[in-house]
């Protein structure tokens, strides 16, 4: 059954955010909150995590993950980043938005997308998922807790505890953090493509969604 760690949304508890950090350390799957919406976590060297991750959301790979990261500086670790992407990018993190990037040799085979090798890289401004990545110290792989077959991501943590409680090992309850999912912005061709429109604004990059 899964644990179920009540956080501060805005301060969280240093102790349970240690906690919860053992927990992906040792092989966990965990639900925690972005400040889009709940997602599913996973650590990145861990393949039989991942394994699993992919069986909840119902998904192969083709379908981009993405590296939660802290900051800029660890997104360049993991991607590609040129002068104009980096400029792209510190324009737009914290914030609702996950960028498709060329990952680089040190990404696993298993995260990246099989066929362009890129990965998706994100730097989210919610309280907790910053304070779990800081306590990490390194990126976490996730994806939106989007269930198949559904078409909103899970909102509510005692839903998702009632309803996955037997496939992951923690839910961190952090309150509503909505039920609209991260802008994507592909960075892998000349201009930035927008590939879903979500809660990050467009406006900021001059572009339209395809």
């Amino acid at each position: 059954m899964a644990q179920y760690f009540l956080i501060h949304p805005t301060h969280p508890q240093t102790r349970l955010i240690r906690r919860a950090a053992d927990i992906v350390r040792k092989g966990g799957v965990i639900a925690y909150p972005t400040d889009s919406c709940y997602a599913l976590g996973c650590h990145l060297d861990d393949a039989q995590a991942l394994e699993r991750l992919r069986r909840i959301r119902g998904f192969g790979a083709k379908h981009h993950l993405t590296l939660m990261c802290r900051d800029l500086s660890e997104i360049a670790a993991y991607a590609m980043v040129d002068d104009a992407r980096f400029k792209i990018l510190k324009a737009a993190i914290p914030g609702s938005y996950t960028f498709i990037l060329r990952a680089r040799r040190q990404v696993p085979r298993r995260v990246m997308h099989e066929r362009r090798k890129t990965i998706g890289v994100r730097v989210p401004g919610h309280a907790v998922a910053h304070a779990l990545l800081a306590e990490l110290n390194e990126p976490l792989i996730s994806a939106t807790l989007a269930l198949p077959g559904e078409s909103r991501p899970l909102s509510d943590a005692h839903e998702i505890r009632e309803r996955l409680e037997k496939s992951i090992e923690l839910v961190i309850d952090a309150g509503s953090c909505g039920t609209e999912p991260s802008t994507v912005i592909d960075l892998t061709g000349e201009q930035p493509l927008v590939t879903r429109a979500g809660k990050g604004s467009l406006a900021p990059f001059a572009v339209e969604p395809v």
